[in-house]
């Protein structure tokens, strides 16, 4: 048996390298800023009742993110492949850990983007009560009518993700600027506030509060998806990463100052739509539909680039033998249509079936290994392969990759304790994955040698 996965041979088409700075920064506004910004400010402030901390996380949160940002943009202008975390961890790590990476990651987005499509179908029938009991389908109508205009080509993908992302970029610049014109000025106000707890209780108070934090950051790589597809990618990748980073730090913190100034943080802790409450508060009766409106749009920019997000992925594993050498094929307009279709039949399929949940709690611990094996890769790599060109280095190398890892391996901890049992399930999947992939390999090395 051979010891390695035999890549199989693209039989027609290519991808296309027509995506630039805009689209990069596009895909990854439309991916981090989503339903997390509009509750996770509730649950900061339920642990940390001080305005000091409170901000104080989200600015951690962001530079967390950015270290990331600076070292997954070295692996991605060194190997400019689409098909995110699979194509490094594969590289570094081999075929048995990027089987691991791709195909979680490809499974957890699909879940994703059942539940983001779901909640949106919820938050358009609030919008327009004609829609009511209707969800589940505008989910379907809305995830399907995107993967349609993928189908067309990946120019349509792009330009729908550039409109869908600046509307969302709008929407919340818009209300931030409401909060603080017609908002009143609460930050002098004497409110009533828990005690902060102190020592241990402190830690972990930080640390969940951090680990919300880090979820709604979530995202910040998505540029990497579409490596292969960016123009000039040693200096658009590395662009478009940064800039979008900065960008959504920026507006999270902008959010959160609002919040502030128009609430007490008395009334933002414990509330599950934080952003809601401060709608209410300027426009009175008319805050849910401003809410609701916020909500539907942005998130049209997360289904739209979740879709084609997992096409990469399934696409990527299937060009190196992980999947079926039929899923390879790209029509003219640069859209891997197999893997696009499978993918949209999952998604639909999660929706349909209401299991979504169940998966992306499962899998949400290899959410957190994902990222703790790409920033090893970027040791192995830089160990192992010192002459490979890197048009971009990861700045402050070794001490920021070392710090964004001992990051991710703390946060690895705290999803351990937090959700135990779904840690262990995740583990038990684990293990009863490699034979499996050894199952594959086997399959794989027989059809060559057929062949």
């Amino acid at each position: 048996m051979s010891g390695t996965l035999v890549p199989v041979k693209r039989t027609r088409g290519r991808l296309l390298r027509v995506l630039g700075v805009g689209f990069g920064m596009a895909v990854t506004i439309g991916g981090v800023i989503g339903m997390g910004i509009l509750r996770t400010p509730g649950e900061v402030a339920a642990y940390l009742p001080e305005r000091w901390l409170f901000i104080g996380v989200w600015i951690a949160g962001g530079l967390y993110a950015l270290l990331g940002t600076i070292n997954v943009a070295e692996l991605g202008t060194m190997l400019p492949r689409s098909g995110g975390f699979y194509i490094f961890v594969r590289r570094a790590l081999g075929p048995y850990a990027g089987f691991i990476v791709g195909w979680s990651d490809w499974l957890s987005t699909c879940g994703t983007t059942a539940i983001v499509a779901i909640v949106m179908g919820e938050y358009a029938s609030k919008l327009f009560p004609r829609l009511a009991g209707q969800s589940v389908n505008i989910a379907l109508a809305v995830t399907v009518g995107f993967a349609i205009l993928q189908w067309r080509g990946v120019r349509w993908g792009s330009g729908a993700q550039q409109l869908t992302s600046l509307l969302k970029a709008l929407a919340f610049i818009a209300l931030i600027i409401a909060c603080f014109i017609l908002g009143g000025d609460v930050s002098q106000t004497n409110e009533p506030l828990p005690p902060l707890p102190t020592g241990m209780a402190l830690l972990q108070a930080l640390i969940l509060a951090m680990q919300g934090v880090i979820y709604t950051y979530d995202g910040w790589y998505n540029t990497i998806y579409f490596s292969e597809e960016v123009r000039r990618p040693a200096r658009n990748i590395p662009r478009s990463m940064i800039g979008s980073m900065l960008l959504v730090t920026g507006l999270y913190l902008l959010i959160n100052l609002a919040l502030l100034y128009v609430l007490p943080l008395s009334e933002i802790a414990g509330e599950n739509l934080a952003v809601g409450l401060a709608a209410q508060a300027i426009f009175g009766l008319y805050g849910g539909m401003v809410i609701s409106l916020l909500a539907t749009v942005s998130m049209l920019s997360t289904i739209n680039a979740n879709n084609m997000i997992t096409s990469r992925i399934l696409f990527a594993m299937s060009r190196d033998g992980l999947f079926s050498q039929r899923a390879v094929k790209i029509n003219r307009g640069g859209t891997p249509t197999v893997t696009l279709f499978i993918s949209t039949a999952t998604t639909v399929l999660f929706i349909l079936s209401g299991k979504f949940r169940n998966v992306l709690a499962l899998l949400s611990f290899f959410f957190v290994i994902n990222y703790t094996m790409t920033f090893i890769s970027v040791f192995v790599l830089r160990r192992r392969e010192p002459d490979l060109p890197r048009p971009f280095r990861a700045w402050g190398y070794p001490w920021t990759t070392l710090l964004a890892l001992v990051g991710s391996l703390a946060f690895l901890v705290g999803a351990l304790k937090s959700d135990t049992r779904n840690s262990v399930y995740a583990l038990l999947l684990l293990a009863a994955s490699y034979p499996a992939f050894l199952l594959l390999k086997w399959t794989k090395a027989s059809v060559s040698d057929a062949g």
